[in-house]
């Protein structure tokens, strides 16, 4: 029996081995789909498809810069143990490349690395290493010049949080200490131009709900919504926020960055894991799963 195109594809939906490994196991059953999974099954080839549901929110971000253009992505896993894996490490790293020229996350999972597609480097990996992986995310930014920081660094360029700075000026060390004040508080944008004016009148009513609580006359409320607003401000947009570096504790990034001629334009913060829910296991639980496979 011939084998086609669609009968590999449809072995490594069932399975989720790769490619390769799909087409030599039909090839070696003559075609036979059930033979085949069997096949794959022996050969330690088959594990894919039973990680898939497994929570995965341990791993790495990447992040690449060159000249006024960075990437970050973020690939998981489910342990910590195979974060600290050169094998993975490496694996990331070619990923984060590769990004460096794809439009976005699906073009990454398309690109051939080493004459294979990341989506079927990483369903390899998953087989080999026996834990659920994803390529989950990938942002991509651009300025006069793009910096980066790696926070908890696993390797080189990656780590658990990784940023990149978009910036116009000469002081590239300023702009990755911004980078890693970016890192350690988290603003939610650049500033309040940046905000979503949605999420910006959502906290504008819960202050005057807190407000009223007090009793007070509206026109006294709405003074004092104004200072609340401010400070509220001050505390989510990057531009407004205290400089961590800053020695005063009370100078802003943005003035700090003018005091340096440097003028940042743009952000991006990812960490490891963000926005997913992480069933919590002891020690012990984790090195007998990473054991069983």
């Amino acid at each position: 029996m011939a084998v086609t195109a669609a009968l590999v594809k449809e072995l490594r939906d069932k399975t989720g081995a790769g490619m390769m490994d799909a087409k030599k196991a039909l090839t070696e059953t003559d075609g036979d789909m059930d033979g085949a999974i069997d096949w794959l099954r022996t050969k330690g080839l088959a594990k894919a498809d039973k990680k898939a549901g497994r929570t995965a929110a341990e791993g790495l971000v990447a992040v690449q810069a060159d000249g006024g253009t960075g990437v970050a992505i973020e690939v998981n896993s489910e342990t910590d143990f195979v974060a600290k894996n050169e094998e993975f490490q490496s694996m990331v790293l070619g990923f984060a490349k590769a990004a460096m020229t794809a439009a976005d996350l699906d073009a990454l999972k398309s690109a051939e690395i080493g004459g294979k597609s990341a989506s079927d480097i990483l369903t390899d990996a998953i087989a080999k290493i026996g834990e659920n992986m994803q390529l989950r995310r990938m942002a991509k930014i651009e300025g006069d010049n793009v910096t980066s920081y790696v926070h908890n660094a696993a390797a080189d360029g990656m780590g658990k949080i990784g940023v990149l700075v978009a910036y116009s000026g000469d002081d590239e060390e300023f702009a990755r200490g911004v980078g890693m004040h970016i890192a350690a508080i988290n603003p939610a944008a650049l500033s309040e131009a940046d905000l979503d004016p949605a999420v910006v009148e959502k906290e504008k009513q819960i202050q005057m709900d807190i407000a009223r609580e007090s009793g007070k006359p509206e026109a006294v409320i709405e003074k004092m919504i104004g200072g609340r607003m401010q400070k509220w401000l001050s505390e989510v947009t990057l531009l407004n926020q205290a400089y961590v570096k800053a020695e005063d504790g009370k100078t802003t990034v943005g003035d700090a960055a003018a005091a340096a001629g440097v003028t940042i334009t743009g952000f991006i913060r990812l960490a490891v894991g963000e926005g997913i829910e992480k069933q919590e296991e002891d020690f012990a639980a984790e090195v007998a799963k990473v054991a069983k496979g």
